[in-house]
């Protein structure tokens, strides 16, 4: 099901765009402040995002800046009742792909996410979530926190494969057999356990190693210990 966030402090306003669009198919997701968008999007990634431009704990723009500094393909529109031409402009030079005033009619709003989700498709599937770990499959790269992380290929592949199969079990046997470096050579066993065993993939505070990693909150994939 195709995930949006919607960053709205108005509760009303934010119930009704809720109940219409999961009417529609999707499963939306309200986030009530910058803060709460912010950590949102750290946990996963949506297919598409609606921000409010005024919100308890700063400005829309704000967040949209944020996210396109990471996450450039990720489609993006505003939904306020500024309709300054200024603001308007400002907002499609910040990142915006969609401005839409309040108040606005649903079936347009819906038909506006439709038509960007069409050009868009790809992205939906481009990034894994898992926890506060996020991997851009396109680019190769690796996020904690929302902040790029340098990790070597062979570590890529093993997160990945791991991720792609969270909530199951994966084997030893099974990572050997599927990760390749690029020049096609086989990873032996001996390069997976010391992948495996690595404290410093990131100097990051409660993690130690890529196995503790994956088995903090909303990250449940196992594999064989070694």
């Amino acid at each position: 099901m195709t995930k949006i966030y919607y960053i709205e402090d108005d509760e009303a306003i934010a119930e009704i765009v809720k109940e219409y669009l999961e009417k529609k198919g999707y499963s939306v997701s309200v986030l009530r402040t910058l803060e709460d968008g912010k950590k949102g999007f750290m946990r996963q990634v949506p297919a598409l995002a609606l921000i409010d431009w005024n919100l308890p704990d700063g400005a829309g723009d704000a967040l949209l800046r944020w996210v396109r500094s990471r996450w450039k393909e990720v489609p993006v529109i505003f939904l306020t009742v500024r309709n300054d031409t200024c603001d308007i402009v400002s907002g499609f030079e910040d990142g915006a792909d969609d401005y839409v005033v309040k108040p606005f009619e649903l079936e347009v709003l819906y038909s506006r996410i439709r038509a960007l989700l069409r050009r868009t498709k790809e992205t939906a599937g481009r990034y894994l979530s898992c926890g506060l770990i996020s991997v851009d499959k396109s680019g190769m790269a690796v996020f904690y926190q929302g902040e790029e992380v340098s990790v070597s290929l062979t570590e890529y592949q093993i997160l990945l494969l791991l991720m792609m199969n969270k909530g199951k079990t994966v084997t030893r046997e099974r990572l050997l057999s599927q990760v390749w470096d690029q020049n096609g050579s086989y990873v032996n066993d001996n390069t997976l356990t010391v992948t495996i065993k690595r404290k410093s993939i990131w100097a990051a505070e409660g993690f130690f190693g890529m196995r503790r990693r994956m088995r903090f909150q909303d990250c449940r994939t196992r594999f064989i210990r070694l």
